[in-house]
């Protein structure tokens, strides 16, 4: 049997075949730096599901949420497929969003899209209905409130308010000439191509696919993995 935990990666799952094939090489880019048996699974929309793989990975067993707040999946969803597939052994690790190497990457994607110091920024985040997972989303702000040196805030795109566009909106009728937003997202997919539609001069890229992001995953699995062989 295995001594190491399989590392399985949880993703929420997206239709847009670009979203799925970054999801995929993020397993693999994870897999190489862990050295470890690395799986994939899909919390939503996508199979196969964060259950079955779990009810067919032997051994120890850690699951990385690959989310940025922890909402309903990392809370509810995961939890009850890992319980359902007989695996409440497994661990389940924080998710990803207050790691310092997804926000340096936030930070890299944000100057890429052609920020400038002085632009009024929007945060730019799928959104949640969980009030604990709102305030890691606005602790994730005030981070990046700190290394840009300037206000940041919060916009949703698709659970809750204000919008991403009606913070663009909102900041313009205060005088504000550009606003950039910053893509509090993974991957490609439906969620991100709508902000093209939120008038902002800069729109980030979403963080994947990024080495970064990747060694967060490991450095994730790394802290739940030691415990088990100390």
């Amino acid at each position: 049997m295995n001594r190491h935990p399989t590392l399985l990666l949880a993703v929420h799952g997206t239709r847009n075949p670009h979203g799925t094939a970054v999801a995929h090489s993020l397993a693999l880019r994870v897999g190489e730096l862990t050295r470890r048996p690395t799986r994939l699974a899909f919390a939503d929309v996508l199979a196969p599901t964060v259950g079955e793989v779990a009810a067919d990975t032997p051994g120890p067993l850690v699951v990385v949420p690959a989310f940025l707040a922890s909402g309903y999946h990392v809370r509810t969803d995961i939890p009850d497929q890992l319980l359902r597939a007989g695996r409440a052994d497994a661990v389940l690790t924080p998710a990803l969003g207050a790691h310092p190497a997804v926000l340096d990457t936030a930070v890299r994607r944000l100057a890429q899209a052609g920020y400038r110091p002085g632009d009024a920024v929007v945060l730019a985040c799928a959104g949640t209905t969980d009030p604990r997972a709102g305030a890691e989303l606005s602790r994730a702000a005030a981070r990046l409130a700190r290394r840009l040196g300037t206000p940041v805030t919060t916009g949703f795109i698709a659970t809750g308010r204000p919008t991403v566009a009606e913070q663009v909106a909102r900041l313009r009728a205060r005088g504000h000439r550009r606003v950039a937003v910053a893509s509090w997202l993974l991957a490609p997919g439906l969620f991100h191509d709508r902000l093209a539609l939120a008038g902002a001069d800069a729109v980030a890229r979403p963080l994947c696919p990024d080495p970064a992001v990747a060694h967060a995953v490991a450095d994730r699995y790394h802290r739940a993995a030691l415990p088990q062989h100390a």
